[in-house]
């Protein structure tokens, strides 16, 4: 367990390497040090877990070193290993090596390879650094840096100008989110006194909280769920991540299974204690879950471009598993994350195969028919989009789902079991569409062979194994970790399945009767003007983009032209607009004439004695 800080160190270390000396080592070269960085971060975390399942550590603590103190403040380099961070740690170590190994062959020949690794490295470093902190503001640098690594990831391809601006973009809006959270920071300290979560969490059990102090702490809950609303891109934070498609594919693999978007639902998760006193937030974040789920939903249902179908589909999972925290399943949130990270990460690195395959052509239908060329990419969409949908028993998001819409049935509030069916139902719609306009019907488009290996089948095989009910059997090891709940009873819970299973069944033979059975009377409802109307509103994410532009960016441009200039840009430079003004009146002082030197030696003289006098 001593070894823990090697999980951070790893990756830390390729980046380095990669960094600093990247463009002297051939692509091999920067294949192996980016991949066994991370591949030796992987296997000291199986072996930390199997040694904590080996001796059943129920937490353990590692202080490394005092990275501030002033006074009474005390911040301690402290990582903390317990279930739920165990449970994280794997799940983005694991993956996160199987999408470094499938990059080493997807971004072959790219300018920039040494620099792609030295990215993808930190990030590693930078969210198991955010997993594994004790310290909240220990957790905030992993939080940020996430959020850097991110912007430089999405804008990789930095000579297209429009990729740099949603690069942008998500930089801006996670940085809402990162606003919140450092308020919630000083929140928390001004109330404990400390950042260390254990430390808190042992001073919220033990002591009388009056009303002043109660609505304190709603404050800093409210504050830490806005934090988690930017970074996992929930309503009304949620439209930088469609925009993120830009980058690499296999970043988007990285970014939208395992890692940064799940960053939010980790901190609920984490912070668990401070929402059981304020079951009103719980029911907001349950709310904005569910709401989200469904927005993203319909806007994957008319998307063409396959990257943002199954951006938006994230969302939707991700809003599954708010929805999953506001019921207090606080188990079957993270149950749902990790079968997520399996069947999304699968997904998008079959969808870099086929991209590369079809000329980097991302367009659904501008393909079609390539079942039979790309049989291994089609089995992984399959698996993956049943996974995905929830297709029952045989697939490992079926059984995390259900965890969830019973948890929500347990807990009394039958609507966001409902939305949950709903959402499960549009799920299976848009998935199975996006399967059978690209696998089915007539070739459209020139398919490209691109030598395949061991690094482009190896990830595609394992992901596909744990996206079926095998990945079911991998039970995140959270007893005690959180407070028990109520269950639904067994015939319950049964009643329930049969209904979901044929929720999502009922979608996948719709999606079949409009996009492969009946394209006439699709044709009709989507060119008639209604049918035109809803999907322009559903296409460009129900218009916050225009509203956001017309609520803060131009009403920010009139406030410029208003001043005659950026008022931020202003408030920026006046530091150094003073420095220069003071090196300008400076200057005039050395005039290099002897009598305005002596002139001045003597009114300071009159000047300090006058001082002295008074």
């Amino acid at each position: 367990m001593n070894v823990l800080y090697l999980t951070i160190l790893f990756p830390l270390v390729g980046f380095l390497l990669l960094a600093f000396t990247g463009n002297r080592f051939t692509e091999n070269s920067i294949a192996i040090t980016g991949l066994s960085c991370v591949g030796l971060s992987a296997i000291t975390t199986l072996y930390i877990g199997f040694d904590c399942f080996q001796h059943s550590y129920p937490i353990f603590h590692q202080v490394l070193w005092t990275w501030m103190q002033v006074k009474k403040f005390k911040i301690d380099i402290q990582l903390t290993l317990d279930g739920l961070s165990l449970t994280l740690l794997l799940v983005v170590t694991c993956i996160g090596f199987l999408i470094h190994l499938f990059a080493s062959w997807y971004m072959r020949r790219v300018e920039g390879y040494s620099r792609f690794f030295a990215y993808t490295n930190l990030f590693m470093a930078s969210m198991i650094l955010l997993i594994l902190a004790d310290n909240l503001l220990l957790m905030y640098l992993g939080w940020e840096c996430v959020g850097l690594c991110s912007y430089l990831l999405i804008g990789f391809y930095y000579s297209n100008s429009s990729y740099g601006l949603a690069a942008i973009k998500a930089f801006i809006m996670t940085r809402i989110g990162d606003v919140f959270f450092i308020i919630a920071l000083c929140i928390l300290y001004y109330e404990f006194h400390t950042l260390s979560l254990h430390e808190i969490v042992s001073l919220f059990s033990s002591r009388y909280w009056s009303l002043d102090q109660h609505n304190m702490l709603s404050w800093a809950a409210i504050m830490l769920v806005g934090a988690a609303i930017g970074k996992s891109a929930q309503l009304p934070l949620q439209t930088w991540l469609s925009d993120a498609m830009v980058g690499p594919t296999p970043v988007s693999a990285l970014i939208h299974s395992a890692t940064m978007v799940t960053a939010g639902v980790y901190l609920i998760a984490r912070t668990h204690s401070f929402f059981l006193i304020t079951p009103g937030i719980l029911h907001f974040i349950g709310g904005v879950g569910a709401i989200t789920l469904l927005l993203a939903g319909l806007s994957a249902l008319v998307q063409n471009n396959i990257k943002r179908i199954l951006a938006y589909s994230t969302m939707s999972q991700i809003g599954y598993m708010f929805l999953s925290l506001g019921v207090q399943a606080w188990e079957a949130a993270i149950f749902h994350l990790m079968t997520h990270a399996f069947f999304k990460a699968l997904l998008f690195l079959a969808t870099g195969s086929l991209i590369i395959s079809c000329k980097h052509e991302q367009n659904i239908f501008k393909m079609g028919g390539l079942r039979h060329r790309m049989p291994l990419v089609y089995v992984c969409f399959l698996v993956g989009g049943s996974a995905l949908s929830a297709i029952p028993i045989l697939t490992s998001g079926f059984f995390s789902k259900e965890e969830i819409l019973a948890g929500a049935l347990a807990h009394g509030d039958f609507k966001l079991m409902t939305i949950g069916l709903i959402g499960a139902f549009i799920t299976s719609l848009y998935t199975f569409r996006m399967i059978f306009i690209v696998f089915h019907g007539k070739e459209k488009i020139i398919y490209t062979e691109k030598g395949r290996g061991i690094a482009h089948d190896l990830p595609l095989i394992i992901l596909a194994l744990l996206s079926t009910f095998i990945g079911s059997w991998l039970v995140p090891p959270l007893e005690g970790i959180f407070p028990e709940t109520s269950i639904l009873s067994s015939s319950d819970k049964f009643n329930l399945e049969i209904a979901s299973g044929l929720v999502v069944m009922s979608g996948v033979f719709i999606s079949s009767f409009l996009w492969l059975g009946q394209p006439n009377l699709l044709n009709t409802i989507a060119y008639s003007k209604f049918g035109r109307l809803i999907s322009i509103w559903w296409f460009s994410s129900w218009g916050f983009d225009w509203l956001y532009r017309q609520v803060f960016v131009k009403s920010y441009f009139w406030f410029s032209r208003l001043l005659s200039g950026d008022p931020l840009n202003t408030l920026i430079s006046m530091p150094i607009f003073l420095l220069n003004s003071g090196q300008r009146v400076l200057m005039l002082s050395a005039s290099g004439s002897l009598s305005w030197y002596l002139m001045s030696i003597i009114m300071g003289a009159v000047f300090f004695i006058i001082v002295l006098i008074l």
